[in-house]
This record gives structure tokens, C-alpha cells and sequence, in this order.
């Protein structure tokens, strides 16, 4: 697949300039090797845990690129953000370290952990709605009124190279580890990290292959490559994974999405459970059901590799109530 004449896609270099703003600033997270997994699949599976980014996802990389690059001016006059709740505290922890302010526009069903991992940093938490759009449209109602400036969560150049810095990482490591053909699973939310993390894997090492994972009951990017354009779907609100609840993609990262992804795969809510109860218990890792999903696909057959596996561990922010009713199956 291709991207439209009309799109400039993210480049490996602007990747790479991302990847320079966030040294000695963000984390970089290791690759794994998943030994219990390895046993369950019968090849070779590596973790990419961002739940130990910092601000607990890896949504502080687009965050921080985008927020450096905007001019004093633009940072003083206070950052305001939607978000169902990564990309708030990501935009909060951003406006924190440059010393302004951040405005945090989330649904009114976000997760009580990020709302205030979200104050806790500093940001101001404002609910609207429960859908995407809804939040958008507060953001922009904010931003008229008090002449702030926006942080988009995904569909813009530079959050997207700031996400694939996670995917640069690990082509990188994968590298070093002798790997040139091997399979990178990534969830698909709104776009930003999917755009980018594809956009590095395949420039980096073109034979890998990328596969987005997103929640059976919110298949944004199938209904999207099925219509040949981003759709809008129907909301899920009581979904499981919270962070990947978008109705639609966005339109920059869906060009990225036809021109690198190679699969799109859905995960049922069902399956979210066992996987961040089998992350904590054989690997010690809190991951929130967004950021299970990739070990989800492996552990319910949704996929099975033929060749060594990387899941990108999207994030861990939960409750400690939230997270218990996972492990005992009360949710």
C-alpha cells in the first residue's frame, strides 16, 4: 500500500531528530526477552514495556517533541490537551519540566489513576464527554477563550516521530540482537504510536513486519483500510482498554498506517484480563488492558508467529482497585 499523492509521510530522520530532543530526557525502555511466552508460542518474544516511561506510557515521547518545538510564546500561553488520559499526564509532565501550564481535557468515564497521575503533575483536569470528538471540541472551546495552545494526541508530524522513537529503539535492539526478520505488534488507538513505531521498524529493517492490535470493539483502522479512509465507528465507552477507544483514526496517521502496517489484528475485551494478570505474574509488570493487548493476541491465538515477536507494552497506568478486579476477574 502507498500514501496519497497529497501526504508527506513522517521520515526516518525526523524519527531520528525526535529521538535526539528526547535523550537524557525520556527513558529508553529495554527489550525483553519473555521466556513464559516464548513456551506459549514456540518462538522467540521480546517486551517493550513503556509502562516504565516515564509518566507510566509511552505518550511522554510524542508529548515532549511536540511541546519543545513549539516557541516560547506558544508554551507560555499554557498547553491544553484531550486525552483519554496517557497523553494528558504525558502533556502535563511535558509542561511541568518547561515550567508552564496545561489544561487536560478528559472523559468523564477516564480511569481515577490518570486523572490524577494527570493532577499530580500539575495539570489542570477538565471532562467533556466520552468520545474523542467531545473532548476535541472542549479543547478548542478552551483554547478560543483563554488564547491557549493545542498538544494534539496523535494525528500531527511531530507527535507521531516522537511515538516512533519507541519503534526506532527497537530496531535498534533487535539489531544488535542478530534479529532482521521478525514481527512488531503495536496497538492502535487514535494512530500516533502505531504511525510511528511502523514508520521506524520498516525503514530501519524492512523485511520486520508491523501488526496492529486494537480492541474488537473498536475497529477503527480495519473499518478504515476497509472504506480506503478513516471512519468514524461507533463509541465504546465500557470498553477495557481505555486508551484505545478512538472512533476514528486519525487522517496523517492512517496514510502512515497504509504505507507500513502490514496487519491489523482485533483482541476481544474477554481476553485483556488474563494478559495483565500474566504480565504481572510471570514478568512483574503492571500494564493497563491498552497496553496487554499485544500479549493478549499471543495469548488467545489471535496470532501466531512463525518468526520472533516484540510487544510493545503500551502503558500501565491503573488503579489499584481497577487492576485488582482485573486480577480477580470481578470487572
Amino acid at each position: 500500500m502507498s500514501p496519497s499523492a497529497n501526504t508527506t509521510l513522517v521520515s526516518i530522520d525526523d524519527i531520528r531528530r525526535a529521538a535526539a530532543t528526547l535523550h537524557g530526557v525520556a527513558e529508553r525502555t529495554p527489550l525483553m526477552r519473555s521466556y513464559p511466552l516464548e513456551e506459549l508460542a514456540g518462538v522467540p518474544v521480546y517486551l517493550k514495556p513503556e509502562m516504565l516511561q516515564r509518566g507510566g506510557a509511552f505518550k511522554f515521547r510524542g508529548a515532549y517533541n511536540f511541546v519543545s518545538r513549539l516557541t516560547h510564546d506558544e508554551r507560555i500561553r499554557g498547553l491544553v490537551a484531550p486525552s483519554s488520559g496517557n497523553h494528558g499526564q504525558a502533556v502535563a509532565l511535558a509542561a511541568k519540566l518547561f515550567g508552564v501550564k496545561a489544561t487536560i481535557v478528559m472523559p468523564t468515564t477516564a480511569p481515577r489513576a490518570k486523572v490524577a497521575g494527570t493532577e499530580r503533575l500539575g495539570g489542570r483536569v477538565i471532562f467533556a464527554g466520552t468520545t474523542t470528538a467531545e473532548r476535541m471540541d472542549k479543547a478548542m472551546e478552551i483554547i478560543e477563550s483563554e488564547n491557549g495552545t493545542l498538544v494534539p494526541p496523535y494525528d500531527d508530524p511531530l507527535i507521531i516521530a516522537g511515538q516512533g522513537t519507541g519503534g526506532l529503539e527497537i530496531a535498534e535492539d533487535a539489531k544488535a540482537l542478530g534479529l532482521d526478520e521478525y514481527a512488531v505488534l503495536v496497538q492502535v488507538g487514535g494512530g500516533g504510536l502505531s504511525a510511528g513505531v511502523s514508520t521506524a521498524i520498516k525503514n530501519v529493517t524492512p523485511r520486520a513486519k508491523v501488526i496492529g492490535v486494537e480492541p474488537a470493539g473498536s475497529p477503527k483502522l480495519s473499518r478504515a483500510r476497509e472504506a480506503g479512509a478513516p471512519v468514524t465507528i461507533a463509541s465504546n465507552p465500557k470498553g477495557l482498554a481505555d486508551g484505545l477507544l478512538a472512533v476514528r483514526v486519525g487522517t496523517l496517521t492512517f496514510e502512515h498506517h497504509q504505507a507500513y502496517v502490514d496487519e491489523v489484528i482485533a483482541v476481544e475485551d474477554s481476553d485483556l484480563p488474563p494478559a495483565v494478570r500474566f504480565l504481572l505474574d510471570r514478568h512483574k509488570l503492571v500494564a493497563e488492558p491498552s497496553g496487554a493487548i499485544t500479549v493478549a493476541a499471543l495469548l488467545a491465538n489471535v496470532m501466531r508467529p512463525t518468526t520472533p515477536v516484540v510487544c510493545l507494552l503500551s502503558g500501565g497506568n491503573i488503579e489499584w482497585d481497577g487492576l485488582a478486579a482485573l486480577l480477580t476477574g470481578k470487572q
